[in-house]
C-alpha cells in the first residue's frame, strides 16, 4: 500500500537523524513509544499511533525550528494526514499527545519535573501548561485517556539503546488499520 510505504519510508529515511536535543533518533523514539505501547496491552490503533505520534516531525522541512522557538505544530501536520488514512482513533491521539503534556503539566504534581530538558524546552513554544478552563475541555475529549497513554509513552521513549521490535513489525498491524476507502488516495507525502 502507497501510503504505508511512504510513512515507513520516511520513518527509515528521516528517522535515522536525532529527536530534537534528544539523545536518541526519530526512528528510535517511534520504536520505542510503539513497543511501549505494545507492551501494556494497548489496541492496535493506539500501537500505530505511538509509532507514528512524531511523524509530523518528519514532514517538515525545518527540524531545528524549536531550537530557534518556533513552534511548528507538529501534532497538527501529523494527525491530519494520518486521519485521512486511518481515522480518528490513530489520528486524534496524535493530534492530543502535545496538549496532554500540557494537562498533565497543569494537573498532575511532579510530571513538569519528570520531563527531559528538550520536552520542557519545547512545553513553552506550545504555550505551557493548560489553564483552567481549557484542561476542562481537554478532560472532557473522548480521546484524552488515550492522548495521554500516548504522551506518557512519548515521555518514556527517549532511552539509548533500549531494545525494542523492529519497524518491519508493526507494518502488518498498520496494514489491517488503514481505512477501506483509503486504496483510492494518494500519499501527500
Amino acid at each position: 500500500m502507497a501510503v504505508l510505504d511512504d510513512l515507513f519510508f520516511l520513518l527509515e529515511r528521516k528517522g535515522g537523524e536525532r529527536y530534537g536535543q534528544e539523545p536518541v533518533s526519530q526512528v528510535e523514539h517511534a520504536l520505542q513509544a510503539a513497543t511501549l505501547a505494545e507492551a501494556e496491552g494497548a489496541p492496535a490503533g493506539l500501537v500505530i499511533a505511538a509509532l507514528f505520534h512524531d511523524i509530523g516531525h518528519l514532514m517538515h522541512e525545518n527540524e531545528e525550528a524549536a531550537l530557534g522557538g518556533v513552534d511548528m505544530r507538529h501534532e497538527a501536520c501529523g494527525a491530519a494526514f494520518l486521519a485521512d488514512w486511518f481515522g480518528p482513533d490513530i489520528a486524534r491521539p496524535v493530534r492530543l499527545h502535545v496538549e496532554a503534556k500540557r494537562y498533565l503539566c497543569a494537573t498532575e504534581a511532579g510530571y513538569f519535573e519528570s520531563l527531559s530538558p528538550a520536552s520542557k524546552h519545547s512545553l513553552q513554544l506550545q504555550g505551557g501548561p493548560l489553564g483552567v478552563p481549557e484542561a476542562r475541555i481537554f478532560a472532557a475529549e473522548p480521546h484524552g485517556e488515550a492522548a495521554m497513554r500516548l504522551r506518557r509513552w512519548d515521555d518514556g521513549a527517549k532511552i539509548v539503546g533500549a531494545q525494542t521490535a523492529k519497524l518491519g513489525h508493526f507494518r502488518a498491524l498498520a496494514e489491517a488499520l488503514v481505512l477501506p476507502d483509503a486504496g483510492r488516495r494518494r500519499s501527500r507525502l
